[in-house]
């Protein structure tokens, strides 16, 4: 298999099939494009979810965190609680467990986030710190969104821009390269994208006011992500290309490289599925509080119409085999 994400078809096969016990209070367990777990307690439900960070060393506190708590505010829910694994590699030493803890601690603080648990070990075989986080959190029950909640005509919104994550992972790790092609500002403007990876903000804004379905687009890019949603919700969507946000950044850098920025892993942006009578006004909601937002096409009934629309007309969009960014780590 590739790096990144199992295939569906492989997860449908053997892991959907081998999920334990049946629990009636699970309104939302594992599927195809499902974020996160939600669970029913009375009027409150608890929404669990869990990530690795495996793409990146640098500031692997901060993926942790923001990366877990995206998908918990995909459901509306605010995240709360925090339990993370910290598995180090035998070269590892005190400095690089103080990093990541006060990496964790910093960014959970800044959420308001409670770091509940864990384990740390030193981990043989490994060639970098892997740091698995999951994130718990919480909303009332009439305001639970679902992944799979998309419906035929919904209007597709994109917060921020395409391809964040990426890119500023790839400005640290390619930092000298970058410099002598684009210059010093282009590259710390490229690696500063880390500070957008959060959509807390944007899904608790888009939740109150009444959407369908959230997903935070990661490994796969938005190409991915949009195929993650239209398989949870059983539908298919049409996009069109130059709807789409991409920064200038991440344009040069996937040029550079040769890269999809369709297929370049997307934190920091949030996919919308808004029924239309509402679109205009999350549109407006988000940019208001300084969050740039823009609809880039609808849901539609037929699972198997999945199209970009382009200078050529309508394309497929095929689903990505593997993330962009191990094509360069």
């Amino acid at each position: 298999m590739l790096p990144g994400k199992v295939p569906p078809k492989i997860l449908e096969k053997l892991v959907f099939t081998h999920l334990g016990a049946g629990d009636k209070r699970v309104l939302i367990g594992s599927g195809k494009g499902i974020d996160a777990a939600a669970i029913e307690f009375g009027d409150r439900v608890l929404v669990a979810s869990t990530d690795p960070i495996t793409g990146a060393e640098e500031n692997i506190g901060f993926y942790a965190i923001h990366i877990n708590a995206n998908d918990v505010a995909t459901f509306g829910a605010r995240p709360r609680w925090f339990l993370t694994s910290i598995l180090l590699p035998e070269t590892a030493d005190e400095a690089t467990l103080k990093g990541i803890v006060k990496e964790l601690h910093e960014n959970a603080a800044s959420l308001g986030v409670s770091i509940v648990g864990g384990h740390t070990e030193v981990t043989p075989g490994l060639n970098r710190p892997v740091v698995v986080g999951t994130m718990l959190g919480e909303v009332n029950r009439e305001m639970l969104v679902t992944s799979n909640g998309a419906r035929p005509g919904d209007v597709l919104i994109v917060t921020k821009w395409i391809g964040l994550e990426g890119t500023s992972i790839i400005a640290r790790k390619k930092r000298d390269e970058l410099e002598r092609t684009f210059g010093k500002k282009f590259t710390d403007r490229a690696g500063g994208l880390i500070n957008l990876i959060s959509v807390v903000k944007d899904a608790l804004i888009a939740a109150k006011i009444g959407v369908n379905a959230m997903h935070d687009p990661t490994e796969g890019g938005i190409a991915n992500g949009l195929h993650e949603m239209a398989d949870a919700a059983g539908l298919g969507f049409k996009v069109y290309a130059d709807r789409i946000p991409v920064r200038e950044e991440t344009l040069k850098i996937c040029r550079l490289y040769g890269l999809d920025p369709l297929a370049l892993i997307s934190s920091g942006a949030l996919l919308i599925a808004a029924p239309r009578k509402n679109a205009s006004t999350v549109v407006s909601a988000l940019e208001r509080e300084g969050i740039h937002a823009t609809t880039i096409g609808e849901f539609v009934g037929n699972p198997n119409v999945r199209v970009l629309v382009g200078e050529n007309g309508e394309e497929e969009l095929p689903q990505p085999k593997s993330d962009e960014l191990w094509k360069l780590i």
